[in-house]
């Protein structure tokens, strides 16, 4: 693979890739479809097509992606969806002055990337997936980065815990730190490690709170500044920066602890959406594996955070897998999920608002038009419609109503126009 040079580098996307569309073999039946525009992301940062939930809009209103090159490095796209172009301008090693190969490379972006007032983006590198020859001990740990748009630099942190990668960053740039959480990358349950801390924006320095042994857990912040993290198990932690102090809430759904079929309480963990409303005062809460959309009360007293159950995400869906959910900047959710039936994924986007009496499955994701006109392995036909038939890694919507999806073999932004979410 040739290597992209740290400068920025405006990437014409113009790679036709030759793999043809075989056609899903699924039972036809009346079916609704949104079409979309699919734009390309430089292959050449994710030579395997893969890609994992960092999306964010930038006050600029471009796009930042991050990418996965296995065992080589990763990087940070901007995509300007008013030009159609794509950049990279962060490449993670030439950031960190080191270029590792193997598993000791920063192979992944894999945080949900966040914005703070500032503008600035936040992201984290995580390793990749070691060989039969390799150890956990070869990966020296991911770093925290900050990108700031306006000045093309970027700032890089210490390594807060040594072998793991980073999973989350959230910004709050208003008390001048940073909440970050860790991963190990070892079977979920009590042996993952994923350490909750805070860091300071200024010295670089951290403070671990708790390792919550949750596997790809979100931090969110709400309006008092408070921070949360899932812990394993169903708890949540919440630390009060004012007080310094770290607490340990219990949920409830519906009045109810939450039962096994929501994935919120699984003893060795479960991969779990989390977003929080432009006020910050409702956190919105998808299990990957649940056909259920969640909504917490965070202005409650007590040691109990109330949730309750808003509906089903797809009705009549037996296979689902959700690794994309948002809340937008007018607080709509969106869920961009895949409903595995009749042996084939059918991507869904889907939308809520509170107020909503369910969330709104506005029907299956088309691509109307390819920019450039590529093709890959996670593509092909349904009912004479290219679709993805991939599961789904992220999801954004922008401050124009576009929603925008990651969809990967090959990655991919999938940017949907408001007009068909009517």
């Amino acid at each position: 693979m040739q290597h992209l040079p740290f400068r920025k580098r405006l990437l014409t996307v113009s790679l036709v890739l030759t793999c043809g569309f075989s056609g899903l073999s699924l039972q036809a039946e009346d079916r609704t479809w949104i079409q979309s525009t699919a734009y390309l992301v430089p292959p050449e940062t994710a030579p395997d097509g893969e890609g994992y939930f960092s999306i964010i809009e930038g006050h600029n209103r471009k796009l930042y992606i991050g990418t996965h090159a296995n065992a080589d490095n990763s990087w940070l796209v901007e995509f300007d969806p008013a030009s159609e172009t794509m950049e990279v301008v962060v490449d993670t090693h030439a950031a960190i002055g080191h270029d590792i190969k193997g598993f000791g490379a920063q192979a992944k972006i894999h945080t949900r990337n966040n914005v703070g007032r500032s503008g600035k983006i936040y992201f984290g590198t995580k390793q990749g997936y070691p060989n039969a020859t390799e150890t956990r001990e070869d990966y020296p740990g991911g770093y925290p980065m900050v990108y700031d748009p306006k000045t093309d630099k970027t700032k890089v942190y210490p390594i807060p815990i040594l072998h793991q990668g980073i999973n989350t960053i959230t910004p709050d740039e208003s008390r001048g730190v940073a909440y970050v959480g860790t991963c190990s990358d070892h079977l979920p349950g009590p042996e993952e490690n994923s350490v909750f801390l805070v860091l300071d924006l200024k010295t670089g320095t951290y403070r671990e709170l708790i390792d919550t042994h949750h596997v790809y857990g979100f931090i969110v912040v709400d309006w008092l500044g408070r921070a949360y993290h899932p812990l394993v198990g169903g708890d949540i932690a919440r630390y009060n920066p004012d007080e310094k102090k770290l607490d340990r809430l219990h949920q409830t759904i519906d009045g109810q602890p939450p039962t096994a079929e929501s994935h919120l309480a699984d003893p060795n963990g479960h991969p779990i959406n989390w977003d929080i409303t432009p006020d910050r005062r409702t956190l919105y809460s998808q299990p990957m594996s649940t056909n259920y959309l969640y909504e917490y009360d965070l202005t409650a007293k007590g040691d109990t955070i109330p949730g309750r159950n808003v509906g089903t995400v797809i009705p009549g869906g037996t296979g689902t897998d959700c690794r994309a959910m948002c809340v937008g900047p007018t607080g709509t959710v969106w869920c961009a999920i895949t409903d595995n039936k009749d042996g084939g994924n059918r991507l869904h986007l889907v939308s809520y608002r509170a107020g909503d009496k369910s969330p709104t499955d506005h029907g299956l994701v088309a691509i109307a038009e390819r920019k450039p006109d590529f093709s890959g392995p996670g593509f092909d036909e349904l009912d004479g419609h290219l679709t993805s038939k991939r599961v789904i890694l992220g999801v954004c919507e922008g401050q124009d109503g576009y929603v925008n999806i990651l969809a990967i073999q090959p990655y991919t932004v999938l940017r949907v126009s408001p007009d068909q979410l009517h």
